[in-house]
């Protein structure tokens, strides 16, 4: 690393982009280097762009009173969030949750990045950690094999691994809208957040049989064992479960009045803009290892999506995280190596937010230990302290799983309240503890 550099940072997606605007903000100089752009690529991404999202279009609730994930979001928007903020400019109709046109997101990431001025953007594939500098190791579920190999080596544990599946993505001019229609759950929203194509009970018996007997992806030897992270389950997997299984996950009518009859269907597929231009359109929950041609030809069976033309089919890729709860301290330092620190889902955290989120917390904390000081963790309280206590030290070792956030991770209310009024009475601590602990600490917002 030459002199002009106080940090380098390995990865340029939403954890090593939020890492790297929180540091260049306070004033450090800063190293990003990502593997995309300098002629490789993952198995699961398609462009050089910075922060670019693989999978879903969403981020989840954006409700900050009654959701876990929506107080993450507010929590990191009262701290300067790059990710938050690009997200708001980005952001696609999708009811009471927050969805981004996935190319300008990462546009506006990328050009916010160039533009501060103290952040050089390298395109280049690391191997090996570097020891002469701080370093932030923000390569995601993805690391190339031979940091991985290096990863392995400094913690001296096996990498843990889980399957992620990849939704199909549908032009919306292909979407038969006189069998489909706009509606949210609920009737949430502005009313044409969804698309929803429903299914009678035939017709759902009859999909279903389709993903038990599809043709599905061959995986290779040192795959088979690899467990799937149940929050991103592949359809057919949820299938086999039982007949049902899909009835009360992404396929549920609850909610939904069909419009001819003004009640719930057996079953219903719902799609959600993925793009600012309401162009193109993923199928919720459809993350599948489906092989491509089964792909079509099962999907297009559904009322609506007989003619279906897709941007993007489903996928598979390996997801890698290391085990924090006993190789990280409170600080995201590696704490046989403390001059490295890791963040996003390579720590075991799982969300686009919750990645970005440990993404901002290693640059704040990182820039006060460069200024000779240190900030702890937010409040247990918080749902930024919460996240963070989870993964570094709070969970089991043993059976360390990727986990989004939830309340269950909070500290528990010191007063017992109604049911109802327990998420309120949460989130109000959190938001109450979050300024205390920004005015104590002096952080920069």
């Amino acid at each position: 690393m030459d002199k002009k550099h106080d940090v380098h940072i390995i990865g340029g997606g939403l954890a090593g982009s939020e890492a790297a605007w929180q540091l260049a903000r306070r004033g450090y100089r800063v190293k990003l280097s990502e593997m995309r752009g300098s002629g490789e690529m993952t198995p699961a991404h398609q462009t050089d762009g910075l922060a670019e999202l693989v999978c879903s279009n969403s981020f989840r609730s954006d409700d900050a009173q009654s959701n876990a994930v929506g107080l993450l979001h507010q929590e990191m928007r009262e701290l300067g969030s790059l990710i938050m903020s690009a997200a708001e400019v980005a952001k696609v109709p999708a009811g009471s949750a927050l969805a981004v046109d996935r190319d300008l997101f990462s546009e506006i990431v990328t050009k916010e990045l160039n533009d501060i001025g103290n952040i050089d953007i390298v395109r280049e594939r690391i191997d090996e950690i570097p020891s002469d500098v701080p370093v932030i190791v923000a390569t995601g579920p993805l690391t190339a094999t031979n940091l991985a190999h290096n990863i392995m080596a400094k913690t001296g544990e096996d990498r843990l691994a889980f399957f992620d599946a990849i939704a199909p993505i549908v032009y919306h001019d292909s979407i038969d809208m006189d069998v489909a229609w706009y509606a949210s759950r609920w009737d949430k929203g502005e009313g044409k957040d969804y698309i929803n194509c429903q299914m009678d009970e035939a017709q759902y018996r009859a999909f279903h049989q389709g993903l038990m007997d599809s043709e599905k992806t061959e995986f290779k030897e040192w795959e088979t064992n690899t467990p799937y992270f149940e929050g991103c389950m592949p359809i057919e997997v949820m299938a086999s479960r039982g007949l049902d299984t899909l009835r009360f996950g992404p396929m549920k009518p609850v909610g939904l009045d069909n419009p001819k009859t003004g009640r719930w269907m057996h079953a219903v597929v719902q799609l959600r803009q993925d793009n600012k231009l309401g162009s193109l359109w993923n199928m919720v929950g459809f993350q599948t290892k489906m092989k491509h041609a089964a792909q079509v030809e099962l999907f297009r069976t559904i009322p609506g999506l007989e003619t279906a033309e897709f941007a993007r089919l489903g996928g598979l890729h390996r997801n890698t995280f290391i085990r924090s709860p006993t190789l990280l301290d409170r600080q995201l330092r590696l704490k046989t190596a403390p001059h490295i620190r890791f963040a996003g889902q390579i720590t075991g955290c799982e969300g686009y937010v919750e990645s970005s989120a440990i993404g901002l917390m290693a640059g704040i904390m990182l820039a006060a230990e460069l200024t000779g000081s240190a900030i702890p963790q937010p409040p247990a309280t918080t749902a930024l302290g919460a996240l963070l206590g989870h993964i570094t030290g709070d969970a089991h070792a043993d059976d360390y799983q990727p986990m989004n956030v939830n309340f269950g991770l909070f500290a528990p209310l010191e007063e017992s309240c109604h049911k109802k009024q327990r998420k309120a009475a949460i989130t109000a601590r959190a938001r109450a503890d979050l300024a205390q602990w920004i005015q104590t600490y002096k952080i920069i917002t």
